[in-house]
């Protein structure tokens, strides 16, 4: 298959709203693809390459775009063999030998393959295909239903692996993918809660109610002694984890799956900030903080997804909390637990709320005892409580800073993602809650993530996540979605989330008075 057919279906889904349409035309791409070809295929459709980043930036991508091809001749799989070859080159001159692969790569590409690979490369490529379209797409191809390709992605953590399985064995081999030990799922979502008692009334009493903490999502695996730590994106960080690992080793089993989050806290028990967490993940961050050693973590778990051969993650809540509860037994392991109460009335309920938030968390999580783990979605079964309004959205340009902030790229473009897989929906704009170490970091960072510079400011690619606390929403003729922002505030980025697990725009309309 020629890299130009790919290019030929992003064009197709980009021109449709259609999720429908999106999903039929890479379906046909997939029925056409040989089986080597179908797993970058999809990764590509889906808006990233196999092989993640590749250390090359945008600068350097412009900077090798030269001539086009005048007719296409390049393959899929030479073009991924071209991409496995510079992001695997290291060492020393691994930077030059990286730009002349590339531009050899570039240089064979025509003019419309050149665009699509620069914004691949550079994430940039938001046709409309987010990972629900183009799971749709490979059951279509492969003749299964939609519900088996979901349930496979979700245990084996990866969407090109599971279209290849489903076009090279269909429901059968789908069905045969099972929870491994040792191979991240994707981790269930809650959804936002209008308050506590929303959240009661929408879910009864057979509920457990937990603490929303203000750290880092966690899901850790043993078999025998070895254990291995990943975080939400399913990013592997057991290496900088030694205190973690340490923890579950101790645990009385021989396998298990885990699910919770971990943050640093003081000596007093309360939680320290969450800069100082995330510094141990490798996170490079608005105060300038990066990697720490000395910030020692404490996880604290809420769900048990396995033991001892045993896969739980179709029991219902209660079940795996009982598990929880046996292996978390004894007090050399009660910390490890996080803190909440089952089937709680009102006033307990409310008691739980009101100790988290006493302790310096963020809030709730109300979840239905009776559902099982649906992995990678974000349904009502958890929903989170807190006292103020947050939204996890899309840094998408920032404009130069007056008076005191002269100099300073201060008031940033915000935008909310489109649940049908197009460009981030601008939702608001704010410089509120902005400190002077933020102002320097996004004064420094954003050029280098602008795809155009202008004399107000920058427009960025849509790569940053940033937390904002608000007091509601409005409606709005100003803004593509017909909804604005009230009261907008920056709280922190969140380097632990990517632009796909942003907010929707549905989301922000759901905080409408009288929604």
């Amino acid at each position: 298959m020629l890299l130009a057919d790919v290019v030929a279906a992003s064009a197709a889904v980009a021109a449709t709203r259609s999720r429908t349409a999106k999903a039929a035309a890479i379906a046909d791409l997939l029925r056409r693809a040989a089986a080597d070809e179908v797993p970058p295929v999809t990764a590509w459709l889906a808006g990233e390459p196999l092989q993640r980043r590749l250390g090359v930036g945008w600068r350097t991508l412009a900077r090798l775009t030269g001539d086009p091809a005048g007719e296409p001749s390049l393959t899929v799989p030479a073009v991924d063999a071209s991409l496995d070859e510079i992001a695997t080159t290291a060492g020393t001159g691994s930077t030059a030998r990286r730009e002349t692969l590339l531009g050899a790569l570039l240089s064979a590409a025509t003019a419309d393959e050149q665009r699509f690979l620069v914004r691949l490369l550079t994430g940039e490529l938001r046709q409309g295909a987010l990972e629900g379209v183009v799971l749709d797409a490979v059951a279509a191809a492969a003749g299964v239903p939609a519900a088996s390709a979901r349930r496979a992605a979700m245990l084996s953590g990866s969407l090109p692996e599971t279209a290849a399985t489903a076009l090279a064995g269909g429901q059968a081999a789908l069905d045969a993918v099972r929870l491994r030990v040792g191979r991240p799922l994707r981790p269930m979502l809650a959804s936002p809660g209008s308050s506590l008692d929303a959240a009661l009334d929408d879910l009864g009493t057979d509920v457990t109610v937990e603490f929303k903490l203000d750290g880092a999502r966690i899901q850790v695996h043993r078999d025998g002694d070895d254990v291995r730590v990943w975080t939400r994106t399913l990013r592997e960080v057991t290496d900088g984890m030694p205190e973690l690992v340490e923890r579950v080793r101790a645990l009385p089993c021989s396998a298990a799956v885990l699910d919770g989050e971990t943050l640093a806290l003081d000596d007093d028990g309360r939680p320290r900030a969450f800069q100082e967490t995330m510094s141990r993940f490798g996170s490079q961050l608005p105060d300038g903080g990066s990697s720490d050693a000395g910030v020692l973590l404490s996880p604290f778990f809420f769900d048990l997804l396995h033991l001892d051969g045993r896969d739980l993650l179709d029991e219902p809540l209660a079940v795996r909390l009982d598990a929880l509860a046996q292996l978390l037994a004894g007090d050399e392991h009660a910390e490890l637990r996080m803190p909440g109460v089952r089937s709680p009335d009102a006033d307990q309920a409310a008691g739980v709320l009101d100790a988290a938030l006493s302790a310096g968390h963020e809030g709730v999580v109300v979840k239905a005892l009776d559902a099982p783990y649906a992995a990678g979605r974000r349904g009502r079964a958890w929903q989170k409580v807190k006292p103020v309004h947050t939204l996890d959205l899309v840094v998408l340009g920032a404009e130069w800073g007056y008076g005191r902030r002269s100099g300073k790229l201060s008031n940033i473009h915000l935008g909310a993602r489109d649940p049908d897989g197009g460009e981030p929906v601008m939702v608001g704009k704010t410089f509120k809650g902005m400190t002077d170490e933020l102002l320097d970091w996004q004064t420094a960072t954003f050029p280098g993530l602008a795809r155009e510079q202008a004399e107000w400011g920058v427009l960025l690619r849509p790569e940053l996540v940033v937390e904002i606390a608000l007091d509601g929403a409005q409606r709005s003729p100003r803004y593509p979605g017909g909804v604005a922002l009230r009261f907008a505030r920056v709280l922190r980025y969140r380097p632990d989330k990517t632009p796909a697990e942003a907010d929707t725009v549905d989301a922000v309309r759901a905080l409408l008075t009288g929604a």
